[in-house]
Parts: C-alpha cells; sequence; structure tokens
C-alpha cells in the first residue's frame, strides 16, 4: 500500500483500515513477533523457544504458539517414535513473508530511539 498525495477516499480509507487491523490483532501483544524472530534461525524445541524468548511463561508460549500455527505461520511438527515425544516448531514459508514487515519495524524502532534519545538533548539545552 502506498499513501496517496491527496486525501483518499472513504472506501480506500476504510479498505487499509482494515487490513492494518487485521495485521495487528494477528501480530499484536508482546509476544508474537519475538516468536517469530526465534524462530528464524530454524527449528525449535519448546523449551528452546521459552528459552530464547526471554521473560516468557510457558503457558503463554503454548497459548501463541497456538495462535501461530492456526494462522499459518509456524508449523509444528511431532516425532512420536522418539521417547519421550519430541514435539519442535518451525517458521512456515508463510511466516517468512513477515521478514520484510520485522526488517521495517527494526529500522523504525532504531530511527525512533535516536529520535527520541536526541529529543532529550534539544530539551536540556
Amino acid at each position: 500500500m502506498t499513501f496517496p498525495s491527496s486525501a483518499p477516499s472513504h472506501a480506500a480509507c476504510t479498505g487499509a483500515m482494515r487490513s492494518v487491523r487485521d495485521s495487528l490483532d494477528l501480530l499484536g501483544g508482546k509476544w508474537k513477533l519475538p516468536i517469530i524472530v526465534g524462530l528464524s534461525g530454524g527449528p525449535q524445541r519448546f523449551k528452546q523457544l521459552q528459552r530464547e524468548v526471554a521473560g516468557i511463561t510457558a503457558k503463554m508460549l503454548s497459548k501463541e504458539l497456538k495462535e501461530l500455527e492456526i494462522n499459518g505461520l509456524i508449523t509444528r511438527h511431532v516425532q512420536a517414535d522418539a521417547a519421550p515425544v519430541a514435539v519442535t516448531y518451525t517458521l512456515a514459508a508463510y511466516g517468512r513473508t513477515l521478514f520484510p514487515v520485522i526488517e521495517a519495524l527494526h529500522a523504525w524502532g532504531q530511527l525512533h530511539r535516536a529520535h527520541i534519545m536526541h529529543a532529550g538533548e534539544a530539551v536540556a539545552a
């Protein structure tokens, strides 16, 4: 989506807001993007992923993994022939489509941090 130089129509604005809301509904919150980033290096078992995403509880990780799986962003692999049963999580191809979004958020976050840090200096001067 590109933002037009003139005011968009009501229908275009409504459509844009709907798609932004859908994205935020899926990815919003504290944990989903860190989980996706944690899986970007390859498959992980539950405990590995819990260590990777510092501060997340097992219950919250389980809930978030289920939602990400339902939405096709990750896949869950169960190896039943192992004792105990081994479960690994992998970022799905569809989940990898988020990489440009994550990179853009990362770049903007760095820009924002620099802006805030320097804004404090301007106020102090």
